[in-house]
Parts: C-alpha cells; structure tokens; sequence
C-alpha cells in the first residue's frame, strides 16, 4: 500500500494556540488531527504526522526544514500533504516551504491548501500544488476531500486536469493538448473576437497576470523639516477599543492622538491583536508603536514634525482586500493632513 505523511501546524495538533507557536518540530507515528480526515479519503497510509509551530517555522525556517527533512530520511513515502492552511498566513507560508523543501529533496508529489488571500499562494503556487480552499476551518473536510481526490490520481498514476478542471491555482505551466472540439487556432481565435465584439463572454487561452505594483515613493529629502506619520498593524488602541477593531481579520482601524502625550502608557493603551502573545506590548505599548522615540527625535530635531495622530489595525487573518482598503482610507487622511511619510510598525 501507498504511504503519506501530513505536515500541521501546533493548533490543529491540539497542542495548543498562540502560547505554543514556537513548539519545535517533532514527528508522530500513526494520526493527528487532521490527519485523520486525511487518511479516511486518501488511497494511501498516513504513517506519519509532522508538527511544527507556525512562529518556529517562520522565526528558524532553517532549522526548522533541516529538522524536517532529517526525520524524514529514513522514512518511505509515496505523497506528502501540508495543512489545509485556509486564510491562516503564517500557517500557509509554512506548509508551502517545508512542501518546496521536501519536493526538491525526495522528488515525491507534494499538496497543500490554502484560501486565496492567504500570502502563501503567492509565494508558493508556481513551485507546487495549492488548491483553492476555505477560509476557516469549518472548510476542513471539503478542503481535505479536495485534495485527497487529486493525491489518489497521482498515486494511481491517471491522468490529471488543469488547474481549472483540478481546482488548483494555476502554476503558469502551459501544456499543449488536442481539443475535443477539433477546432484550429485561427478559428477559435476568430470566435474570440467575434463573442468581444458582441459583448459576449469568452475565455481567452492566454490569461496574462495581473500586477499589482506600487511605484516607489521618492526619498524624503529633509526629515528635519518633514511631518512624520505613525501606522500599525499591531493592534495597539485606547483600553477601550473606541473603534471596536477586530482582534484578528480586521476590518476596521482607528486614529488616536498622540498631541499631548511623550509616549504609551501601559493601562490607557494595549494591543488587541490575536497573533502574538501581548504581555509585552501591554506592558510597555510603545514596543510596537514607539511614540517615545519619536518624541525624542522631535525634541532633538531630528524630524520636523510628528503628525498628532497614530493610526492602528490589526493584521492576523486580514485579507489582501480589506487590508487595500483600509491603506486606502488611511492614506486620504495623511494627505488631508500634508504628511510627508510614513513609518509603519508590525508586530
């Protein structure tokens, strides 16, 4: 029989949250978690079930894949599976690379699945299978389901569809095929052009990517005489979160003003932010939003101005659309105010 080996992360491990994502990594043998899902619908044996805390992966990625990699040197396996990731961005980003890591190393079929606002898909897609997957875990099955169906045609040697036809993102890779229908290129051009000029739908054979660049702003030239703006996605707010901003897939931020204060002062400011433990940032809330500092270089000149207002999200679980809309609104706001730049802090 076919063997497997699933990758998770210290959550669905059951080993616990936030408190427990830097947990090294270490192997079972036998099923965790998800990989009980997994193996119910895979035409193979799960032997094995890799667990890594996101925070680990992501702080020691070195360490971490040569770990990996070293327990799985003795082990036969025809297929291995990450996740899935759903919307979970640290979570996405590790299975993609210890997925990379280990196709380049054994040369088996690697899977994985993840939302398509998690930042892994970027990162990854060209180099392995994603598929198209949920947001959050109440997608698990059908995400499992989703790939399992894919990992039973490679392990039984079919053939398999197109990313479309497959359900996962396109890689880029183009194939040359006989179509069905017979048609030459310049005919099925042709009714292209025909269907755009009638307004009709059409899908075209060369879908050309989208970039979405942003030009890179011209060097501030004098700080001493700029005014200095102060963004976050750290998650820090009054105690009272006035704005109600989520502690993780934001949709909200807010604007507080600094005027008169020389910094943060722990118990009128915290973090609300889910990603990361706050017992620092409560602490001394000017960790991830240094007004301190940026008072002092005010008062030493080293910055002509520092804007009377900091603005705060948060970021874990945010998507690339609301975060582009919250920048946005964001942004309107500095240029009311003639902010010549902008540091932002992250956590």
């Amino acid at each position: 029989m076919k063997k497997a080996i699933h990758y998770i992360n210290q959550f669905f491990a059951g080993i616990g949250g936030e408190d427990t994502a830097d947990y090294r990594p270490e192997i079972r043998e036998g099923l965790v978690g998800p990989s009980l899902a997994l193996n119910s619908m895979l035409d193979a044996e799960v032997t094995h079930t890799i667990i890594c805390g996101d925070n680990f992966m992501g702080s020691n990625t070195d360490e971490a894949v040569e770990t990996i990699l070293g327990f799985l040197e003795d082990k036969e396996f025809d297929i291995f599976v990450a996740g899935p990731a759903f919307q979970a961005g640290r979570y996405g980003v590790a299975c993609g690379t210890i997925c990379k890591a280990v196709k380049e190393k054994f040369n088996v079929p690697v899977i994985t699945s993840m939302n398509e606002e998690n930042p892994g898909v970027e990162m990854f897609k060209k180099d392995i299978y994603i598929f198209q997957g949920g947001k959050s875990a109440a997608k698990l099955r059908d995400d499992v389901k989703a790939m399992a169906n894919f990992a039973n045609k490679i392990l039984k040697g079919e053939k398999t569809g197109s990313a479309d036809e497959e359900g996962f993102f396109s890689r880029g890779i183009r194939a040359q095929i006989w179509l069905k229908s017979g048609k030459t290129a310049a005919e099925r051009g042709v009714d292209m052009l025909v269907k755009k000029l009638k307004g009709e739908p059409f899908e075209t054979e060369l879908p050309i990517p989208k970039q979405d660049r942003v030009p890179i702003a011209s060097p501030i030239r004098d700080l001493s005489k700029s005014n200095i703006a102060m963004v976050t996605t750290g998650g820090i707010v009054p105690v009272d979160n006035p704005d109600r901003i989520q502690s993780a897939s934001a949709t909200r931020w807010g604007k507080y003003d600094i005027s008169k204060v020389d910094r943060l002062e722990s118990g009128v400011y915290k973090t609300i932010h889910a990603g990361f433990d706050p017992a620092a940032a409560d602490a001394d809330p000017n960790v991830i939003m240094p007004i301190d500092v940026m008072k002092a270089y005010l008062k030493e000149g080293k910055i002509g101005k520092l804007h009377d207002y900091f603005y705060s999200t948060v970021g874990t679980g945010t998507t690339q659309a609301e975060a582009a809309r919250m920048g946005k609104e964001i942004v309107e706001k500095l240029k009311e105010d003639n902010v010549d730049g902008v540091i932002m802090t992250s956590t």
